[in-house]
């Protein structure tokens, strides 16, 4: 038969045993709103400033930007061909020719837009910042849509998705 056990006595390493006063874990300090809004503002500002950069130095003269090197090599235009030129006329407020440029570019830069707007104001309510959790799915679908329009544009009857 074995002996009974007794308990152990707490050694140094197990410190007090907590009492109905003794301290439990600390709550985690809420971020101050500056905290919470510095990522979504410095992000916005980039933005500007990289728009505020290809809005003054037109893409559409030579020498200012390097050119896609798909399309130097091969001659066919990857998606983002004509994304500059389309940034440049975003910028200046000319929809039109920023679509005419690269419409899927123009899709992205209001994606990009909503996401940013919505992170800000989830910042300034103290909001958990916005995730893309798209399935797996939806992805897929936007990478077709992306690869047709490659393909498409680089046909003659595409032409008018050609920068």
């Amino acid at each position: 038969m074995d002996a009974p056990r007794t308990p152990a006595a707490p050694g140094p390493a197990a410190g007090p045993a907590p009492g109905p006063f003794a301290p439990g874990p600390a709550a985690p300090v809420p971020a101050s709103r500056a905290r919470r809004l510095a990522g979504p503002v410095l992000t916005l500002a980039g933005a500007v400033a990289a728009f505020a950069y290809v809005g003054a130095v037109d893409p559409n003269e030579p020498g200012h930007y390097p050119v896609c090197p798909l399309f130097r090599l091969t001659g066919v235009l990857c998606p983002g061909c004509g994304g500059l030129r389309s940034a440049h006329a975003f910028a200046r407020g000319d929809l039109a020719a920023a679509l005419g440029s690269n419409a899927v570019a123009v899709a992205g830069y209001l994606v990009f837009a909503g996401f940013l707007a919505l992170w800000l104001v989830r910042a300034v309510r103290g909001g958990p910042v916005p995730r893309f959790a798209l399935r797996p799915a939806y992805w897929w679908g936007i990478g077709v849509l992306v690869l047709a329009f490659s393909i498409v544009r680089n046909f003659p009857f595409g032409s008018a998705l050609a920068p």
